[in-house]
């Protein structure tokens, strides 16, 4: 869905109902595939004020993720609500920190909510809060079994101390 800027500001009625029901193409971000599993749904509205259009939109969808700690795939669903403001005058941007600039007068809605969508993925993508992750001997998955493997957490580093600690020859 595309809005022109100056027929919402040169309208009498200056405010426009968004409801926009589209898919996204699976992405790549921070290294990592992203696959969107479901429709995004918007629903929200657009208003102009002189010459600025604000936005307010719902977004709902769910993304399948990588968890960073055991690998596996997990849905994170999306249940954001944004509000941006435009302008294609530039002369309204001096002093204004929260006002976007449209240069050829035409606001993507997609785009802004695909942005949207792509700035609430987390840093560190867990499928739990409390994901245990792969052992770092044999490669199992903790949080679906365990393994006998001997996961002393040390510094390899300091193998020399340790044998000394232990008294054993290095």
């Amino acid at each position: 869905m595309k809005i022109k800027l100056s027929d919402l500001i040169s309208k009498k009625e200056r405010k426009k109902n968004i409801s926009l029901n589209f898919k996204i193409e699976p992405f790549t971000f921070e290294g990592d595939k992203v696959n969107p599993i479901s429709e995004v749904i918007t629903e929200g509205s657009a208003a102009a004020d002189n010459d600025v259009v604000s936005i307010q939109i719902h977004i709902q969808c769910e993304v399948e993720l990588i968890c960073s700690r055991c690998l596996d795939t997990f849905i994170y669903p999306i249940d954001i609500d944004i509000e941006e403001r435009f302008t294609s005058d530039s002369s309204l941007l001096i002093g204004e920190d929260n006002l976007t600039f449209v240069q050829d007068d035409v606001l993507d809605i997609a785009e802004i909510v695909e942005n949207s969508i792509i700035s609430t993925l987390p840093i560190k993508k867990l499928c739990q809060v409390h994901c245990k992750g792969l052992c770092q001997s044999c490669g199992a998955n903790l949080n679906r079994q365990s393994c006998n493997c001997n996961n002393e957490d040390y510094d390899i580093r300091l193998e020399g101390l340790r044998s000394l600690l232990n008294n054993k020859e290095v």
